[in-house]
């Protein structure tokens, strides 16, 4: 265990604030402890000599020493009780006691104090406002639910106090069992990346779950649960989704890239499963404490009814698995030993006049065969089948060929026995063939995190200090924005931009463009004008006769458009050709959570219409990025379809990666794109730029 184990595992627990009052939460507590706890159990209430029949004390620093305190008094004295408790010397603490953040500033204003409190003393806290915590090894139920969580390997948290009540009521039904429970509450202090580090070192621990609605600290998050996911597998429901972030956003990234597409990326970076349902957070769990990973994506069904096989097959296509290829010596094997009536591919039919001997032959044939991975043993009930004797015969073939093996023994009570037999030998039944599946592709989820590896971030040799003098330049502006007029930040961070200037008068824009060879681009550059195009405010392909007119227009037709816009000047550009180019986009949102937010994709005049873009919290590697290339629906486009010559794709890598490092580097930047990033058969070009940056933080 880990630095919390104190916290799991106390032999003294106070309760501050108990009472013998009919109908308190001080009482609840009290009495879930008394009845169960193999510790001791220490009232605190100052009114009261004895509780429930335990000696009750005034205050925790009058009491004998204190392993774990859990706080339940009135919200104006958890401050003075919790002072009280960390002068005792007790570093363990779960408030119980709402009335904090979520109710307002003066809440806030206390619950400041509580975690000034907490760093000061080095405590551990759990909530405000929780449910409380549960831990079953010791019979521990410091909480005020009605339910005691049954023993078993599954450790779950939860931001909402409710929910776990539900659950608990559910899983003891089910008899699903759990080693830790924690009601997180406000989480002033300990957050779901602390638990997850603790369970992550407990060996008694199989499989970490949890109901979120936010995540605190996304980045420190996603480091520690990759450390985890090397052996503990984590299943969370994350509600809350939104689009109210990108809503709010100014940039092309930002409108695109909104809050839950953060919490996806990251999650998925972080090497968690992410369940839709609370049904298929427990399908995965169950799946995922009791049985190995699949050696191969290949599932092989067995059942005694056709209908539920084909169901079985329809969900096998709708996750990531796919139904196994038989071997010519499985065929002949399964053509000699079943019926002639029998289906012997894939999925075997054994008929409805299948006992359990029929069904552990057909198992056993088709765990043997190399292609499959997995296997699906899917019955309906008939009066020749004792699912009690198939329960053993499954047992048998899984342990024999140490394949994982999951149940689908349709219908009601006739199940059950059967059920909790597979149960002890950790092998999950579910009614649903789909949910059967289900769980088998957690577990080959699981395998594919396990075996994925995370290559660190490659750190550019780049202009740092001229790249901060640049974002330095928002403090003058009126509404922190940098346009095009700021492009030597990219090129500070190696990202090629083409030849061009910026001009505040036409007949420098002449001079400029005569020095490019070719045609150019102009571009009015104001921080006010977002859609330059919209207003015709681009012009492609001038040539050098006809800059001077061609600026004259531009600023007629921006201040026109936007009498009151600051127009900074022309941008004459060298003209790159798109004929043998792709337009992408780069760009970053910083989420609340995660923060910075990689995007990439299609790009363009069309990007928020079409939205073919991917997404990764920064820093990335070379990996990410180029999955992240691989994910759009445009990446033929890039890679030379319909006999286009193939972009650098190498330099597009390579452009994310320096932007990856660009905006890790400065956390002041809260926006940027670049599009179109040109990509074509020479390399990449960046084009346009427009970014977003928090002066103060800079």
């Amino acid at each position: 265990m880990g630095r919390l184990s104190a916290l799991f595992d106390p032999e003294t627990v106070a309760v501050v604030g108990a009472t013998d009052r009919d109908g308190a939460v001080g009482r609840a507590i009290v009495e879930n402890l008394r009845d169960e706890f193999v510790g001791e159990v220490v009232p605190i209430n100052p009114k009261r000599d004895e509780i429930l029949g335990l000696e009750c004390y005034s205050a925790v620093s009058s009491a004998p020493p204190i392993d774990l305190a859990v706080v339940v008094v009135p919200p104006d004295i958890v401050i003075e009780s919790i002072q009280d408790i960390a002068e005792a010397g007790t570093k363990n603490v779960v408030v119980i006691t709402a009335g904090f953040s979520e109710t307002g500033s003066e809440g806030a204003k206390r619950e400041r104090r509580l975690r000034e409190i907490a760093t000061e003393y080095d405590l551990n806290v759990v909530g405000p406002n929780s449910l409380g915590i549960m831990s079953t090894p010791n019979d521990m139920n410091a909480s005020f639910g009605p339910e005691t969580a049954l023993e078993g390997s599954i450790s779950f948290m939860s931001q909402s106090g409710a929910f776990i009540t539900a659950v608990l009521d559910w899983a003891n039904e089910q008899e699903i069992g759990f080693q830790d429970v924690v009601s997180l509450g406000n989480k002033a202090v300990l957050d779901e990346t602390d638990f997850i580090r603790e369970w992550g070192a407990d060996a008694e621990t199989d499989v970490i779950i949890g109901y979120l609605e936010g995540i605190d600290n996304g980045d420190e998050f996603i480091r520690a649960a990759r450390d985890v996911t090397d052996e503990t597998p984590i299943v969370l429901v994350k509600s809350g989704r939104t689009d109210a972030g990108a809503q709010a956003a100014s940039s092309h990234t930002g409108a695109i890239a909104g809050s839950e597409r953060a919490y996806k990326a990251g999650l998925e970076q972080a090497g968690v499963i992410r369940a839709n349902s609370v049904q298929e957070l427990f399908d995965y769990a169950r799946a995922l404490s009791g049985l190995s990973e699949p050696d191969s994506d290949g599932v092989a069904v067995v059942t005694n009814a056709g209908g539920p096989g084909v169901l079985t097959t329809d969900a096998v296509g709708d996750v990531r698995l796919e139904m196994a290829d038989f071997t010519d010596e499985t065929i002949d094997a399964l053509s000699e030993a079943m019926p002639d009536e029998a289906n012997i591919y894939n999925p075997i039919d054994a008929i409805g006049d299948a006992d359990a001997d029929r069904f552990g032959e057909a198992l056993d044939i088709a765990l043997a065969d190399p292609n499959v991975g997995s296997a699906v043993v899917v019955s309906a009930p008939t009066a020749v089948l004792e699912y009690d004797t198939l329960a053993e015969t499954v047992i048998e073939k899984r342990a024999e060929h140490e394949t994982p093996v999951v149940t689908c023994l349709m219908g009601g009570q006739r199940a059950r026995a059967a059920e909790e037999v597979l149960r002890e030998f950790g092998i999950p039944n579910y009614f649903d063939p789909a949910r059967a599946v289900a769980g088998l592709d957690a577990l080959a989820r699981y395998r594919n995190i396990r075996d994925q590896t995370v290559d660190e971030p490659e750190r550019f040799d780049v202009d740092h200090e001229r790249a901060r003098e640049i974002l330095e330049r928002a403090a003058d502006r009126d509404d922190n924005r940098l346009g095009v007029e700021s492009m030597d930040l990219l090129e500070a961070y190696g990202i090629p931009t083409p030849d061009g200037e910026i001009v505040d008068d036409p007949e420098r824009a002449c001079e400029v463009a005569e020095r490019i060879d070719g045609d150019v681009v102009m571009k009015i550059v104001s921080p006010d004008i977002s859609h330059k195009s919209d207003i015709g405010g681009v012009k492609v392909g001038v040539a050098d006769a006809d800059v001077y007119d061609a600026y004259e227009d531009l600023v007629a037709r921006a201040r026109n458009y936007q009498p009151d816009a600051t127009i900074l000047g022309v941008q004459v550009q060298e003209l790159v050709d798109l004929d043998v180019a792709t337009e992408t986009i780069v760009g970053m949102n910083r989420d609340p959570q995660f923060g910075p937010l990689l995007l990439f994709g299609l790009g363009g005049i069309f990007v928020e219409i079409l939205e073919d873009t991917s997404v990764r919290v920064a820093p990335i590697g070379e990996r990410d990025a180029r999955e992240m290339i691989d994910e759009i629906r445009a990446a033929p486009l890039l890679r030379g379809a319909r006999g286009r010559e193939p972009a650098d794709i190498e330099e597009v890598i390579e452009t994310i990666q320096r932007l990856s490092q660009l905006v890790t580097d400065f956390p002041a930047i809260l926006e940027l794109d670049i599009n179109p990033l040109v990509a074509g058969p020479d390399g990449v070009q960046a084009i346009d730029l427009r970014l977003t940056v928090d002066t103060e933080t800079l």
